[in-house]
């Protein structure tokens, strides 16, 4: 025994060195771990840049498809690249601050992957894929930090897995467009704002913990009954085989209390009928009252003439947790529909009002036409009818306006309500008098446009990128987190503090539309092959600098590029010829001591309007290197 008490350390010192390279070599970093799930899928073109001796999270090189935090990878993003294979899971857990996992439109099939071994995941996006098969009723649950689960348009079967009644967190859950099939499980956790089973072989009742959801999020599953579905479930029994007893009269007691049931039913289905009648007429009432709003102002309408372009003909707004969105039926007013105010700090205010309200058209912009309303409490708002937005439901659409009503930032303007009805949609902004960058540096040039000097073009930029950067973190889940930044887009505040507008807005808008809509998809990128990511709002951004060192009108902002200055060429060669001073506004050249910023200032802005969007600085780096510009 002493003789084993002197070996005990040398031999366990030797078991240690044998075990460290074993255990070195299990672990793995970031870059060995991305490395080995490229080689694990198929056709990885698309991941060129994931190459052996450069950082995922390079500030310079960013490997496409991911976001990174504090030089760690966070999210992987590697939606649409044509991608398939069995990813490799364990390489996948090496990640340790992985928290977003996005495969969204690829090509992967077969079972579904073991995320489930990855706990700290918050989001998986594994949409239109060809997934199939039965995912385990345990699946979930150890995934206790789980908010947004998007399986639809794969070929799932099986039940639902009961283990989605564990998650605490759960916010959004998409199940549409598979075959599931049996009952729906007892989820409805309180937290959840967003779901979708349509379009399955679900059967039996529909929870009542889902009962505040649309019935339309339920379509497409014939077996599903209740009363949400006025549909009366009937639990049919097997009976034996053999010969029918003869079956005996039923006694008068028995007879009373069917016919007590007929009476029952026959009143509940009058009351139905005349329920539905009234609501018939309600909406009928409240798209009568949304045509008279059109009516009262169609006569002012007009396409926005960049030429003659007015504070009132500016295209004035072409378009994870939110504190109880309150619903009004009619503010001050009583009656007349629902508005869904998106701020808890939103002065209540109903549909009721707005029709009441004087109206003027500002503009009929690319995404619908936009209304000035002044209501009886002198709040005036801006009510912009949305045209091209997708045929999404009802909770669909409030989830999205309320993620984006939810940001506040002094640079950026949210909406305060939205209306929802299937013809008609409506979102409310607050009116911001002083009207567009667009109006100031194109329309009168005047006194308006004189107050634009280099001082305050110098703030609007600064209030532009801290403004994009906030739409950024944000909103970092959406392919494009803003997606229509352009100079219309960028009001301004009384002191020249600019708020940007129309963002977030690529999961609302029709896919057949954005192209022709969003300027994020003017980038070159996006022109060519249709690839869109974060870096084509960086081009915007681009854009938006030059536009107000030169004072030009973009081409860019023309569908076609027809009228308008090509700033991005103009600029590039006069970089080149070093002659960037000739490109500046007059306005602005006075001030001889700022000329080196300026110079400065346009660099960047030739920087984030590469044609290649791996040579673009990211939003971050653009928005350090413009804090640094001084006056």
């Amino acid at each position: 025994m002493a003789f084993l008490g002197q070996l005990w350390p040398p031999f366990s010192l030797c078991i240690l060195l044998i075990m460290i390279p074993i255990m070195a070599r299990s672990a793995m970093n970031d870059t060995e771990a991305l490395l080995r799930i490229k080689q694990s899928l198929n056709n990885p073109i698309s991941l060129d840049s994931w190459k052996p001796g450069t950082r995922p999270c390079d500030e310079t090189i960013r490997w496409v498809g991911l976001v990174c935090g504090n030089g760690i990878v966070t999210t992987l993003r590697l939606k649409s690249l044509n991608l398939s294979g069995e990813i490799d899971i364990f390489a996948l857990s090496q990640l340790q601050g992985l928290r977003v996992i996005n495969i969204v439109n690829n090509a992967f099939s077969g079972p579904i992957p073991e995320f489930n071994k990855l706990g700290a995941l918050k989001a998986i996006y594994l949409s239109m894929n060809q997934f199939s098969g039965e995912i385990p009723s345990g699946y979930f649950a150890q995934m206790v930090s789980l908010k947004k689960i998007w399986f639809d348009n794969n070929n799932f079967s099986g039940p639902i897995p009961s283990s989605l009644a564990q998650l605490p967190r759960l916010l959004e859950l998409h199940l549409n467009d598979n075959k599931f099939s049996g009952l729906i499980p007892l989820i409805g956790q309180p937290t959840l704002e967003s779901l979708d089973l349509s379009n399955n072989d679900l059967t039996g009742d529909i929870p009542s913990s889902l009962s505040r959801f649309d019935v339309a999020l339920f379509d497409g599953n014939p077996g599903l009954c209740g009363p949400k579905l006025r549909k009366l479930c009937v639990n049919v029994k097997q009976t034996p085989k053999g010969p029918k007893p003869p079956s005996k009269p039923p006694p008068p007691e028995s007879l009373k209390i069917a016919y007590m049931l007929m009476a029952l039913s026959a009143f509940i289905l009058v009351a139905m009928l005349i329920a539905i009648y009234v609501l018939v007429q309600k909406r009928k009432k409240e798209e009568a009252d949304l045509m008279c709003l059109e009516k009262r102002t169609s006569d002012g309408s007009f396409d926005l003439d960049i030429s003659s372009v007015s504070p009132k003909e500016d295209d004035y707004l072409t378009q994870e947790n939110i504190s109880s969105p309150k619903k009004t039926k009619g503010g001050g007013g009583g009656g007349g529909g629902d508005l869904m105010l998106l701020n808890k700090g939103t002065v209540a205010f109903g549909l009721s009002d707005l029709m009441k309200a004087g109206a003027e058209v500002l503009g009929n912009g690319s995404l619908g036409s936009s209304y000035k309303a002044k209501l009886s409490n002198d709040l005036v708002l801006v009510v912009k009818r949305l045209k091209v937005i997708n045929k999404m439901s009802k909770d669909g659409f409030q989830v999205e306006m309320s993620r984006l009503g939810r940001l506040e930032h002094p640079n950026v303007l949210a909406p305060l309500a939205c209306h929802f009805q299937k013809k008609e949609k409506l979102a409310i902004y607050e009116y911001i008098p002083k009207g567009s960058l667009l109006y100031l540096l194109h329309g009168d040039r005047g006194e308006s446009h004189a107050e634009l000097n280099w001082a305050a073009r110098l703030k609007i930029i600064k209030g532009v990128a801290l403004g994009m950067g906030y739409i950024h973190r944000e909103l970092s889940m959406l392919a494009l987190p803003h997606g229509n930044l352009k100079s219309s887009n960028v009001l301004l505040g009384p002191n020249n503090d600019p708020l940007v507008v129309d963002y977030g807005l690529i999961n609302i808008i029709d896919a057949s539309h954005a192209a022709n809509v969003l300027t994020g998809y003017k980038a070159p990128e996006a022109v060519q092959n249709h690839s869109i990511s974060h870096k084509c709002d960086v081009y915007s951004l681009g854009i938006i600098i030059l536009e107000i060192l030169t004072g030009k009108f973009p081409s860019q902002y023309h569908n076609k590029g027809q009228g308008g200055t090509d700033v991005v060429e103009w600029v590039k060669s006069a970089i080149s010829e070093q002659r960037e001073v000739e490109l500046l506004d007059p306005e602005i050249t006075g001030h001889t001591t700022s000329l080196g910023e300026m110079q400065r200032l346009l660099q960047i802005g030739a920087e984030c309007t590469q044609s290649d969007p791996d040579d673009r600085i990211d939003i971050r780096e653009a928005i350090r290197r413009i804090e640094e510009i001084r006056i």
